[in-house]
């Protein structure tokens, strides 16, 4: 599988045409504990860039963009009981969506992990 980012701090581990998005350990710091995530709807067609979720958070409330166009495949329906694992987890088990890609090119304008810890240091 191969991880990217994007600029807005959200992850995308790519498996064929599926690819599972969250939000980095980077943006999850900045926003401090998270208490709610609103998911996007399964079977939702999606753009890249689209808002399609929110974080909400002891600080403020986040919108998770998606970084591929395609169709959400699923959620990560543990979050609804358990948001807190985007605190602990955010890079693993705190994922937040599923989605089948339309355009695997899309994923060219993503940075590799070595160019987004660069991109965070500059921050």
């Amino acid at each position: 599988m191969t991880r990217y980012f994007s600029e807005d701090h959200e992850w995308i581990e790519v498996e064929g045409d599926l690819g599972t998005v969250g939000i980095t350990d980077y943006a999850q710091g900045q926003l401090g504990d998270i208490t709610f995530v609103d998911l996007p709807a399964e079977g939702a067609g999606v753009g890249k860039g689209d808002s399609v979720a929110v974080v909400d958070s002891v600080k403020a409330a986040s919108d998770v963009y998606t970084p591929v166009s395609g169709t959400i495949a699923e959620v990560n329906a543990a979050l609804a009981d358990a948001p807190e694992l985007v605190n602990t987890e955010a890079e693993t088990g705190g994922w937040l969506f599923r989605v089948t890609l339309s355009d695997a090119a899309e994923l060219g304008a993503l940075m590799d992990e070595a160019a987004y810890k660069t991109y965070v240091d500059s921050l």
